[in-house]
């Protein structure tokens, strides 16, 4: 990326929010932030494809096991009594099978979001990953109450209705991952000599 006004990432509406109808609000705030929308799909994603969107390395299931400890700790509730283990990687897979459950309960939306900053303000505009703590304004914060001691006692992930890739390098492996050169679409949005 040269310019700045090229940087892409992936925004992917999860199940939950396809299912309460949110995917136009999603798409409006996007847009409505001077973000263009360069590739979209509905689709109801495999198992596999979603276990291959996900990171499989273990510091990455430890630090999914260590928020969940971190989470049980503050609420003072007994991870091992609850979860059966204290075991970051047990528990950081087993909230992972749990994402992969979720992720494949219905159909999601992927895009591909072009424009200044548009990792860091897909993720801003996404709000906190953990929707009780998300700041109101934000999709997260606006729409969705879930908590993760809530989930954890029900077996099943956050419901937080979208994913905004993290990083350069995730977006980079995301876009390729979702998406073929063909399905990435240039154009110029009318406002952009404006807004530019």
């Amino acid at each position: 990326m040269n310019n700045p006004q090229e940087e892409r990432t992936v925004i992917l509406i999860k199940p939950d929010g396809v299912k309460r109808g949110l995917v136009g609000e999603i798409i409006s705030r996007l847009e409505a932030r001077g973000l263009k929308i360069i590739a979209l799909e509905l689709f109801s994603p495999t198992r596999n494809q979603i276990d291959d969107h996900y990171p499989k390395d273990e510091t990455w299931i430890r630090r999914i096991g260590g928020k969940t400890a971190s989470n049980y700790k503050n609420y003072g509730l007994d991870l091992k009594a609850e979860l059966g283990s204290e075991d970051l990687l047990e528990i950081g897979n087993m909230v992972r099978g749990w994402v992969l459950d979720y992720m494949t309960s219905g159909p999601i939306v992927k895009m591909v979001v072009q424009g200044i900053h548009s990792i860091n303000m897909g993720r801003k505009i996404a709000g906190s990953s953990m929707p009780s703590e998300a700041e109101m304004g934000t999709i997260r914060g606006d729409f969705s109450v879930d908590d993760a001691t809530a989930a954890n006692r029900n077996k099943r992930a956050i419901h937080n209705l979208i994913h905004a890739s993290e990083t350069h390098e995730e977006a980079e492996h995301e876009i390729g991952y979702w998406f073929s050169p063909e399905e990435i679409h240039s154009y110029k949005r009318a406002e952009e000599d404006i807004m530019f």
